[in-house]
């Protein structure tokens, strides 16, 4: 008798190579483009999203390619923690992660003193 697997069986299994289906090298690199442009771009953590609407800061799709290129920046020069300036409004990100940690407008911030940051990039 023929083994499966290491059970015996009262068959000899017959598998044709050439019928298996191929998957297809351009879907998955499809996918794969797909997958690390998703990858690349910048979240934003609960805590940030509740920041963004108690300060009612919007951000348009110019501001948010401006942050993707400030993180971009940010990343080549090896940093973990940034502030973003951009026009009036700051911005903490973690940098490996691509997250927003928390954001304020600067006129509102009256310490004027950000923390546990190792970079600041100005857009």
């Amino acid at each position: 008798m023929a083994e499966v697997n290491g059970i015996k069986v009262p068959f000899v299994p017959v598998i044709n190579e050439n019928k298996l289906p191929e998957r297809s090298k351009a879907s998955s690199n499809s996918f794969d483009i797909l997958f690390q442009k998703e990858l690349s771009k910048i979240k934003f953590s609960g805590h940030a999203l509740k920041r963004l609407e108690a300060r009612n800061i919007d951000l348009n799709e110019n501001e948010l390619s401006k942050m993707e290129l400030a993180v971009q920046r940010a990343e080549a020069k090896g940093a973990k923690e940034s502030l973003v300036m951009m026009n009036d409004k700051a911005f903490i990100v973690n940098i490996p992660n691509r997250t927003v940690i928390t954001a304020m407008n600067i006129s509102e911030n009256a310490d004027k003193v950000f923390t546990n940051i190792d970079s600041v990039v100005f857009t």
